[in-house]
């Protein structure tokens, strides 16, 4: 009785204070959170209580966009040109018009006022394929609205991909979704497949409960002032022990088993280091080859090259060494950090740009943060914000290593690459008229940026110091910020399917809340520790992510509790912001930030660095120390050295200062234009209009060349060119570039067919234009070489059009790419990515490389060096058409 007493005073006296935080979504309390009709309560420091449910079923809009996929393929319209249907069902079914393959169904029913799409609806969509059907008997193959041909024989399904679950717009996983394959009704040519659309969600209790239910006690100790923050920093570290496995190696998330390589870095960066150093070395020691490599395990086109984040690796290393300073430790991870750079060097890193290629960190679901005409080999070609920040923060790492290794001119190689590479970051992606960097460098033979905000690259700049002092305070107060968070980009791409687009994830939020409080900016660090507490606490868990436009962890592709990184991230608000801990190379060093908002007491015990023990006390609010002091006696910069020993106690009371900076960029949520999709005929550029679109900006070999509101505009045969077209709304927003469409003189290309064979046992291949193909394997023709004749001196773009059908686009590790050589020097690299899997006549190009040729003849080869290693290791295999090659400019 006494205990449950005790729990009634303690709702009273927190639940009659006032709001530490509010906006119109939601509000923050000593005690609680408050979000509508939802609310969170920490009723002790081991148990937190919440009402929360997903809304989501309650507000579904009944018009639904779709279209149809061969073989899971989005190959049936162009981007934008959707099937649409309004769902009113009858006694709870609903049944489409019969639609024919290609050509849209428009929505004709009106909606009324209020109306949702009914819970338990059973849809039938029926499609006619009988039109592809007779093109595989005559002429043989039917060709998709992009191009790409289909034979009989390769075509194994149809599927439909949509706005509504179990509808999906990830192409990429339909093949592997047996619920969204249209089926053909007693061989008609008429497909069907019926589908439960906004399904009941299961009852569940008003009140959902999270108990401490783990032994915590070895761990660091956090009270303060708010019961809501100590309740829950104890469920970080009850979350944190159900991520290490039997084996003393972390698990990414509840349904994400094993250890992924940019996921396990992050977290260390955060705080495992600092919590877990040799569960996270044992992490890391996991995704390294057997050739000393860093093994990039997700991404694109068969992961490494095309993505090339895995140097995060490097950073993560660095800070476990940082913890440890143990010798052994820095002396192998130097070897492999050396060994893979040196590597991406030679196979990411573009001279001419002097930024590193390779997709988005993290963001590495193309359809979610490119544009939908980018293939695998056109993203590789992309120079990404935060890949490139994290390939400068792994270069001064290792400069860093090998100046404590004694090897002093590599420690200045690496730290000049590093920087002439921030030097370039802040040449091509910052953009002053913002007031933050540019979200990637994109295109095919002329690169443009796109102005899109990119939450993680953004604040992995601040951090890094990529941007300058200046700089990082500009880019916290001008990176747009939305009503529950940042989204990992801003502003949205229309037609796709919350993930990362429309997602905020809570570790990109925790490295943008380091970045607020790294930047001074008090307004903007109390608005992202609340963007931070809210869904921890309302969820009881780390989700991994949720949708931007209304906070709710219901209707992502994917997600998780118990997410490694997203809790990582939720305590180093704890050890990095309102504690201040850093980890020097051989010093701790403390530097507290806390808003206004969270004044008072906060209290760290049983801490461990090295051979100390530490308990920390931290009061007041600011960003600047008063009296900061060790066993009594004052603490010289902040600083205990890396040879202390024993228990100690650390006092540090902080200024009450206000801070410098304390604006925010807090914006609505908003969606940017579609991509145009463009058509030439006659001499005319044209394209459809685009919804919201006031003003089009058509480029030329990546510069403006014309703006107009009309749809089309004339343009020039003489030399080659790229026309692009970028739609403006009212907003300022702007939509992706189209797809680059060459108008060009025929004879500025020329074809070099590979007619070696004609067809392989093992491979279904079709649609290779002349009498056969090449193969390039690790068995056949590593080193194929090509004589190519210059009518004229002139810069000239060489690419091969190929087949992949070792993988799918989004798994897998069997990214064939080569290296270029011109009469026997290195001039680029080419990838070859991974097209789908057995999809070995679907064929497309690899990425172009530029080459000065004199006119004359020249002796090209392609070459499996030992620097192309996949991932995979044993396979590295595409099938070559021809090679092309095109006369840029003189």
């Amino acid at each position: 009785m006494r205990k449950l007493q005790q729990t009634q005073n303690f709702k009273k006296k927190e639940s009659s204070q006032a709001a530490l935080w509010q906006s119109e979504q939601y509000a923050i309390y000593p005690d609680r959170v408050v979000q509508q009709e939802f609310t969170a309560q920490a009723v002790s420091i081991t148990k937190i209580t919440s009402n929360y449910h997903s809304p989501t079923n309650e507000f579904l809009n009944p018009r639904l966009i779709f279209k149809f996929c061969l073989n899971g393929q989005d190959n049936e319209m162009p981007f934008g040109v959707d099937h649409q249907f309004t769902c009113l069902p009858q006694n709870g079914t609903c049944e489409t018009p019969l639609i024919t393959f290609g050509e849209p169904l428009k929505n004709t029913a009106e909606l009324p006022v209020n109306s949702f799409l009914t819970p338990n609806t059973k849809l039938k969509i029926r499609l006619d394929l009988r039109p592809v059907l007779a093109a595989f008997e005559s002429p043989g193959f039917y060709t998709c609205f992009n191009g790409h041909r289909i034979y009989k024989a390769d075509f194994k399904s149809v599927f439909v991909a949509g706005n509504v679950a179990p509808l999906t717009w990830d192409f990429d996983k339909l093949v592997h979704t047996p619920e969204l394959e249209l089926k053909e009704i007693n061989n008609s040519g008429i497909y069907e497949v019926t589908l439960l659309l906004n399904p009941d969600q299961e009852e569940q209790a008003l009140t959902k409960t999270w108990q401490l239910s783990r032994d915590v006690s070895s761990y660091p100790q956090y009270t303060s002032d708010y019961p809501l923050l100590n309740a829950l920093y104890n469920l970080h570290l009850q979350e944190m022990l159900n991520a290490i496995e039997a084996d003393n190696t972390f698990r990414t998330g509840q349904e994400w088993a094993g250890v992924w390589t940019r996921d396990i870095s992050y977290s260390i960066i955060l705080s495992m280091a600092m919590l877990q150093p040799q569960v996270a070395q044992n992490s890391l020691l996991q995704k390294v080859t057997s050739s000393k490599r860093i093994v990039q395990d997700t991404g694109t086109g068969g992961a490494y090259p095309i993505s090339s984040d895995r140097v995060v690796w490097v950073i993560a290393a660095w800070e476990i060494y940082k913890a440890n300073q143990d010798r052994a430790w820095l002396q192998e991870v130097y070897l492999i950090s050396k060994n893979s750079l040196e590597d991406d060097l030679k196979n990411t890193f573009n001279p001419e740009s002097g930024l590193f290629r390779g997709e988005s960190s993290f963001l590495d679901w193309r359809e979610q943060s490119y544009p939908a005409w980018m293939q695998p080999a056109d993203i590789y070609e992309s120079e990404c914000l935060g890949t490139n920040a994290v390939f400068y923060r792994a270069l001064v790492i290792l400069a860093q290593m090998a100046d404590l290794l004694h090897e002093q001119p590599a420690a200045r190689k690496y730290q000049q690459i590093a920087e002439n590479l921030k030097n370039s970051i802040n040449q091509h992606l910052w953009l002053p008229e913002k007031g933050y960097y540019a979200q990637y460098r994109y295109g095919r033979h002329f690169k443009i940026i796109s102005p899109r905000a990119e939450a993680l690259g953004e604040a992995l700049c601040v951090l890094f110091n990529v941007a300058n002092l200046a700089q990082q305070q500009t880019l916290v107060a001008n990176t747009p910020v939305t009503a529950f968070g940042i989204s990992c980009i801003y502003p949205q791409t229309p037609h796709i399917s919350p993930y990362h687009n429309n997602g905020i994830w809570p570790f990109v939020q925790a490295y943008w809340l380091l970045a607020c409080a790294k930047a001074g900016n008090e307004q903007a660090l109390a608005e992202s520790m609340a963007a931070f507490i809210r869904p921890a606490a309302l969820f009881l868990t780390n989700k991994e992510n949720f949708v931007a436009s209304n906070g709710d962890f219901a209707g992502t592709q994917i997600n998780s509790d118990n997410m490694l990184w997203s809790l990582a991230g939720s305590l180093s608000m704890v050890y990095q912001v309102i504690f201040g801990i850093t980890f020097k190379s051989n010093e701790l060093l403390f530097k507290p930030i806390i808003p206004e908002i969270f004044k008072g007491k906060h209290q760290l015990t049983n801490f461990k660095y090295l051979n100390a023990t530490l308990d920390i006390d931290v009061e007041g609010f600011g960003n600047k120390i008063k009296t900061i002091t060790l066993d009594g006696k004052p603490l010289t910069n902040a600083t205990i050295p890396a040879n202390l020993t024993g228990k100690h106690l650390i006092k540090i009371e902080l200024a009450n200062n206000q801070f410098a900076e304390k604006e925010i960029n807090k914006v609505p949520f908003d969606f940017s234009p579609a991509t145009p999709v463009v058509a030439y005929h006659a001499g005319i550029l044209s394209w459809q209009k685009v919804e919201g679109a006031v003003l089009y900006a058509v480029l030329q070999n990546g510069q403006i060349f014309k703006k107009t509101t009309d749809w089309q505009v004339p343009v020039p045969v003489k030399a080659y060119a790229e026309y692009q077209v970028i739609a403006h709304d009212a907003q300022g927003h702007e939509s992706f570039a189209s797809e680059p469409f060459i108008v060009a003189p025929e004879e500025v290309t020329q074809i070099y067919q590979l007619e070696q064979k004609t067809f392989l046992p093992e491979l279904d291949c079709s649609g290779f234009s002349g009498s056969g193909f090449a193969e390039i394997s690790t068995q056949e023709n590593k080193n194929l070489k090509i004589a190519v004749t210059a009518p004229e001196t002139g810069v000239y773009a060489l690419d091969f059009r190929y087949a992949n059908g070792e993988g799918p686009i989004n798994t897998s590790n069997k990214c064939a790419f080569r290296t270029l050589k011109k009469d026997e020097l290195q001039v680029g690299t080419l990838v070859f990515p991974q097209r789908g899997f057995h999809h070995w006549s679907d064929w497309g190009y690899s990425n172009a490389v530029k080459v000065k040729l004199d006119k004359g003849t020249h002796q090209l080869a392609l070459t499996l060096d030992e620097v192309n290693r996949n991932m995979h290791g044993e396979v590295n295999r595409a099938i070559l058409d021809y090679l092309r090659v095109i006369k840029m400019s003189d």
